[in-house]
């Protein structure tokens, strides 16, 4: 663990000092006995017997928790967490007797000090008790209300719980730390019109004086407090059994309980596969009776009463999802599906959605960081294991179109400065929420894919099965899964698993899988990953060939002017290549800056980072480039398309760096003009639009145009061979709703006539008309341009139960020229009753990348920052969303200036120290760079090409 041990607290009133200059003091005056963000490991929970009360009238809820303890060291205080909180009540219950607590309470560090007049002794077991009562969180985070409107217009309320990373202590008094891991025993206090559900199933209701009911719930698994959840509503369920036994059951508003069908058939597929993948049953159970299982692969399944998998839409919800361990959370948008209304890419979300939650079962709640220095133990593997799972479970969605964008994405923060390594020292709640990013997210999942086709799937999913059941309900760091992921076979823990597996390393061939790489070593996983997650940023490798000689080198890609900031990087790569004499893939370690390779024969291209299974750029010195750019014209399907995505995506980001020229990054970008995969289309999208966004922002409306055009150009073909029907597999489908929605945005003739002609016949139906669902956001864009198809589209949008056609309406809306309607918007979403506000981070966003709305963006951000942050909060990724997504696409000084003008001004505590700041800063910096270098050689360019555009009004 990165982050310095605490010091044992024995008898003394105060710990050394860390550093701070004045001692805390408690809100009586009192000092405070402890003056570190961290808890003391003298006392630990054991279990939890929490009873809560909310109040759905009044928005307030009472709640008593009894908190069995297991004393470390002799101590006479117990330091755990409360926010926000009035505590009415402590007692100890000790050996010799009850007795009341010395509270102290110290609100910066969301801490409370139960201080004793006697020694509580080591070794002993004793119970706190405290009764305790608050509000209704404000945010999105903690025991919060949300609250939906039926069809007749009645609002009806509901309160549920978001605990991660660190407001379970805003819901109930606890040590709100992941290695505290503890059971907990819940009851719910309700109303006979509302039901409750929380991470175990219920045990019986109880009447209480009132005609109030308490529901008792099984007690819990061992688990840490960010994955304690509960929900008080009017929900109904629908339900499943897995093959082996698990009860699903999907939780919804009535109105659209009939659109969980499709999330309920999901998850018991997806889990039945992670059942078998993981060699572990859901959860690992300890005791109890024998079930057996004749449709199991497991020959025989222990379990005392089942433990459910439930998953819960919550109309109100900040984040995708959340994996609280038996009680999955989602948006309603992230679990709701309507056959007829929902897209192709909605079922590819929310698939993925699903598998990530689910994974976390297993890794996160299982087997638990112990730190948010390594929440990419968490995240990363659940982003990682979406794709694994639904590669095999629906192959029919092409998962793999899609993992190499979460790569590129992960690189977009990657190459800045103010990058983090995936394992990152944290401490206070606002640095913990920041870790909730790409970096930990998709990198973590990107460096895990590169791992696993390093070590051969094979031996890369023996060490992670290694690695869950020896760490089973504990805590880990990097080390451990590094330790696990080496000398996979040699475990005694794989007498238990499956025979597929023993059989694999009676090969003997999985220990040593290495040697494919780097025949002179042993497999050192930990020391080639360390370089991995423990420095920030990715590699960029110059490949040079001469002759039969490849001369390799490496230095970190960063986008910046001072070269200062490269230096003193270095990481073991495994490269992978293949030529233009051999469709072998070969493999090699590079470990130093420079290495070289000997090819058999000499060779008319070579292309490195095959399928882009490594996280790192390649630049292609000398005629490396325009070799590539001469096969990619002459016959581009030789290259995969993962091959062609990485090529057009490497070249324009070596651009930003001076190491291309842009006009051999745009004429590699020629052959696209034949391209129909959707990886290497949408990423030549991803390349060549936001060129012409910069330059929305200035006032060059004739580069612009040209650039505009250009795009249309190469595309054309593709976008007239188009059906506007549902048709098509999944990739197809979504490449459609892309080519088509891109069309009409341009301007071009042929898709904005469809589409005002569907859109016409659409309103003249009242809505009513089926539309195909692919091309629902290329008619409403259109629809919106004007001020009665706006409203018209609105209208629907108010009264729709359809979460995913609400979605793309809420987009489409945002693109609208009508400026009056896009203000309007924001300040709707902000108020939160005709439009949600976990919408309006979308909204705004979505809104500054509209050319006529980027400066409305920007000043809403400004004038309502003290609002925002305090119902999204501070560091959270929503924050970041909102901050980084409004401004990417400055590039002038004065922009640059008046951003830095009103972030200069804030406080820590309005959010001065957040990362995402400084990523705003050197993303713009960069922009500027980009335009003072580049424009001249895109009109010079462009220029040549002028008599082969004809759509330069586009």
């Amino acid at each position: 663990m990165l982050v310095a041990p605490l010091l044992l607290l024995l008898f003394v009133p105060f710990p050394a000092s860390t550093g701070n200059q004045d001692p805390p003091k408690a809100t009586n005056g009192e000092l405070f006995p402890w003056d570190r963000m961290r808890l003391p490991k003298t006392v630990s929970p054991i279990h939890y017997d929490l009873t809560i009360h909310p109040n759905l009238t009044t928005f307030h809820f009472t709640g008593v928790a009894r908190i069995e303890l297991d004393v470390h060291e002799d101590t006479n205080m117990v330091v755990l967490h409360a926010k926000q909180m009035q505590i009415s009540s402590v007692l100890l219950l000790a050996p010799d007797g009850v007795r009341p607590l010395k509270v102290l309470e110290y609100p910066h560090f969301h801490q409370l000090a139960l201080l004793s007049d006697s020694v509580l002794t080591k070794g002993q077991m004793y119970e706190v008790k405290l009764e305790f009562a608050a509000n209704f969180s404000d945010s999105y985070h903690g025991f919060y209300k949300s609250s939906y409107r039926t069809r007749t217009g009645e609002v009806r309320f509901l309160a549920s719980t978001q605990f991660e990373a660190t407001f379970a202590r805003g819901a109930f008094p606890c040590f709100d730390e992941p290695a505290f891991k503890a059971k907990f025993t819940i009851r719910i206090i309700r109303e006979p019109r509302h039901i409750a559900i929380s991470n175990m199933p219920k045990v019986k209701t109880v009447e209480l004086l009132g005609g109030l009911l308490e529901d008792h719930f099984d007690t819990t698994v061992k688990m840490s407090t960010y994955l304690v959840a509960y929900i008080v509503s009017d929900f109904l369920s629908v339900s499943k059994m897995t093959q082996h036994g698990v009860k699903i059951s999907v939780y919804a508003v009535p109105e659209k309980i009939d659109q969980t069908a499709y999330a309920l058939d999901a998850a018991v597929k997806l889990l039945d596969f992670y059942d078998d993948y993981f060699d572990i049953p859901y959860p690992l159970p300890k005791q109890g009776l024998v079930v057996i299982s004749p449709a199991s692969k497991h020959s025989m399944y222990l379990c005392l009463i089942l433990f459910p998998a439930d998953l819960a839409a919550i109309p109100d919800f900040q984040s995708g999802a959340m994996e609280n361990w038996g009680l999955t959370t989602y948006r309603e948008t992230a679990l709701l599906f309507d056959p007829d209304r929902s897209s192709a890419s909605d079922k590819l979300a929310i698939t993925k959605v699903i598998a990530h939650e689910l994974a976390h079962q297993w890794f996160g709640n299982l087997v638990t960081m112990e730190w948010w220095n390594d929440l990419w133990l968490n995240e990363g593997f659940a982003k990682f294991m979406e794709y694994i799972s639904l590669d095999i479970t629906y192959p029919e969605l092409h998962v793999d179109d899609f993992f190499l964008g979460k790569c590129f994405e992960a690189m977009e923060v990657d190459s800045l400065s103010s990058s983090h390594p995936v394992s990152t020292p944290v401490e206070n709640p606002m640095e913990i929420q920041e870790m909730f990013d790409d970096v930990s997210y998709d990198k973590g999942a990107c460096i895990l894919n590169m791992l696993r086709d390093f070590m051969t799937p094979e031996s890369f999913e023996i060490g992670i099965i290694k690695y869950l059941k020896q760490y089973s309900y504990q805590n880990t760091v990097n080390g451990h899964l590094w330790d696990s992921l080496t000398n996979v076979c040699g475990s005694d823990d794989l007498d238990e698993g499956r025979m597929k597996h023993k059989e694999s390393c009676s090969k003997g061939n999985l220990a040593s899988g290495s040697s494919k790489w780097y025949s002179d070593d042993e497999l050192d996983v930990r020391t080639i990953m360390d370089t991995w997650t423990l420095q920030e940023g990715f590699p960029l490798v110059t490949v040079e060939v001469r002759g039969r000689e490849i001369r390799l080198s490496q230095e970190r890609y960063l986008k910046t002017d001072n070269a200062s900031l490269t230096e003193g990087f270095l990481w073991q790569i495994p490269l992978t290549y293949m030529t233009s004499a051999s469709e072998t893939v070969h493999r090699f370690l590079l470990k130093g800056k420079t290495d070289v390779l000997y090819l058999p024969e000499e060779v008319e291209w070579v292309k490195f980072n095959v399928n882009m299974s490594g996280y790192y750029m390649v630049h292609y010195e000398g005629e490396g480039w325009n070799s590539i750019i001469r096969l990619l014209q002459n016959d581009h399907t030789v290259l995969t398309s993962n091959d062609r995505a990485s090529l057009i995506h490497n070249v324009f980001q070596l651009v930003s760096i001076g190491k291309v020229r842009l006009d051999t990054a745009l004429e590699l970008s020629l052959y696209l003009s034949r391209e129909t995969e959707i990886m290497a289309v949408t990423q030549g999208f991803g390349e060549l639009v936001p060129l012409y966004k910069l330059m929305e922002k200035r006032d060059m409306a004739a580069l612009e145009n040209q650039m505009k055009g250009y795009i249309v150009d190469l595309f054309r073909g593709l976008i007239d061979q188009q059906e506007w029907a549902d048709s098509g597999s999944v990739s197809e489908r979504v490449l459609r709703s892309y080519l088509l929605l891109f069309a009409c945005v341009r301007n071009y003739p042929p898709c904005v006539t469809k589409a005002t002609q569907l859109f016409n016949e659409w309103k003249d139906s009242d809505g009513n008309m089926s539309l195909p669902v692919d091309i629902t956001m290329a008619v409403f864009v259109v629809g919106a341009r004007t001020p009665e198809g706006w409203d018209f589209l609105f209208e629907k949008y108010s009264h729709s139960m359809q979460m995913s056609v609400k979605s793309r309406m809420k987009i489409a809306m945002t693109v609208s020229p009508l400026k009056d309607k896009l203000k309007w918007m924001m300040e709707q979403s902000l108020h939160g009753e005709v439009m949600k506000t976990q919408d309006l981070p979308d909204v705004v966003v979505s809104i500054s990348k509209n050319p006529i709305g980027y400066k409305l963006a920007w000043d809403f951000l400004r004038a309502n920052w003290r609002t925002l942050i305090k119902k999204f909060d501070l560091g959270s990724n929503t924050v970041s969303y909102m901050v980084t997504g409004v401004t990417s696409q400055y590039s002038t000084r004065e922009m640059l200036d008046e951003i830095r003008s009103f972030f200069g001004s804030l406080t820590e505590e309005t959010g001065s120290k957040m990362r995402c700041i400084q990523q705003t800063y050197e993303t713009i910096e960069d922009n500027i760079r980009w335009m003072e270098t580049n424009l001249p050689l895109l009109q010079a360019w462009l220029d040549k090409r002028r008599q082969r555009m004809p759509h330069e009004d586009l």
